[in-house]
């Protein structure tokens, strides 16, 4: 094992010990703006493809990368300090079902390249801006069978998601991320999957990155889909000492604030981060979704007044406009405090 290096991201703790720090918002809803046709997801080099690849949008960073650095410099025109990578379902599991899982590695390096040059295009001395590699929970559930006539079935094993986990973050490392970001999960299995794999990683590599890990509720039951309470998820990921634990995605922020609220008591040690999509679904609307930049960012705007977050941004439906709403909204506002002698004192 090589001795450990923190090497990149060093910054995000003080960052976001002194303000509130603002994620990008949705790049699948931004992809839509562009239109593309199937010729255009396949480029040249996929033209022949026996799988139709509309959609795939990890694979534009390809065929198509203007059009994800053209995202990614819009939402940091808009103030965003931290930029997702185009890898949400750049796993090879995600990918097999497009049969293009052997370009996995390649998506992910190409996706933090891009991230990684319009991070540091829109870097000042006095704003640096930061590049999260994103890990999305696959298509597929550790912990839930696919077939309600046999509870016992899966399309998939640990093992399985270790492999494509460790692949991924590998990939996003040697592209240049700051952090990695664990999101939308839904299966506390498929996380720890994603945790051991990273760890592998880092001590292979000998670097060590910060980790956000962010889980989503699926409905008013508060629970994620595999059935955890936010209280019982974030003791089931705390050992891996994330830098920030949060909610994303499935609710709008105005449903979202109770569980936002127990995950704040829960770790209390621990940076929060917290970006909802934009409402429910609305065929009528431009994003697809009901709240506009003003409610989005007013509901938190609310969360910060009470002290619950240090990153704030959005999920689905949201764009830059989404995204400069809620930095104006935060920027006067101070980030939340942590306790730091909790866990330990826990522990003892």
């Amino acid at each position: 094992m090589k001795p450990i290096a923190y090497t990149r991201g060093q910054a995000l703790p003080a960052l976001l010990e002194h303000r509130i720090a603002v994620l990008d918002g949705a790049m699948g809803t931004m992809i839509q703006r562009f239109h593309l046709t199937e010729a255009d997801y396949r480029g040249e080099r996929f033209r022949d493809h026996p799988k139709d690849l509309k959609n795939n949008g990890e694979l534009l960073s390809l065929t198509r990368p203007r059009v994800i650095s053209d995202i990614h410099e819009g939402y940091l025109a808009a103030g965003a300090d931290i930029i997702e990578t185009n890898t949400f379902g750049a796993t090879r599991i995600a990918q097999d079902d497009y049969g293009l899982g052997d370009l996995a590695g390649e998506m992910n390096r190409t996706s933090a390249w891009l991230a990684r040059a319009a991070a540091d295009k829109f870097s000042t001395p006095d704003k640096p801006r930061f590049v999260a590699g994103a890990l999305g929970p696959t298509p597929r559930t550790a912990s839930i069978s696919p077939d309600v006539n046999d509870p016992a079935a899966r399309n998939v094993d640990f093992e399985q998601l270790r492999a494509a986990y460790f692949e991924q973050a590998q990939a996003l490392v040697e592209g240049g991320v700051d952090l990695l970001l664990i999101e939308t999960i839904f299966d506390t299995l498929n996380a720890k999957a994603a945790l051991f794999a990273i760890d592998e990683y880092f001590e292979q590599s000998g670097e060590r990155l910060p980790l956000v890990i962010s889980g989503t509720v699926t409905d008013a039951s508060g629970r994620i889909l595999s059935g955890q309470t936010v209280t019982a998820f974030w003791y089931s990921v705390r050992h891996a000492r994330p830098l920030a634990v949060g909610l994303n995605c499935a609710l709008g922020a105005a449903l979202m604030r109770p569980y936002l609220q127990e995950l704040a008591r829960a770790a209390p040690d621990t940076f929060i981060s917290c970006y909802p999509n934009a409402g429910l679904p609305n065929p009528m609307s431009e994003t697809g979704f009901d709240e506009t930049p003003e409610v989005t960012s007013r509901l938190l705007r609310d969360f910060a007044a009470e002290g619950l977050v240090n990153i704030v941004g959005g999920c689905c439906g949201t764009t830059p406009e989404h995204i400069a709403a809620i930095g104006a909204a935060v920027q006067p506002l101070a980030a939340r405090s942590l306790r730091r002698d909790f866990f330990y004192r826990e522990a003892a």
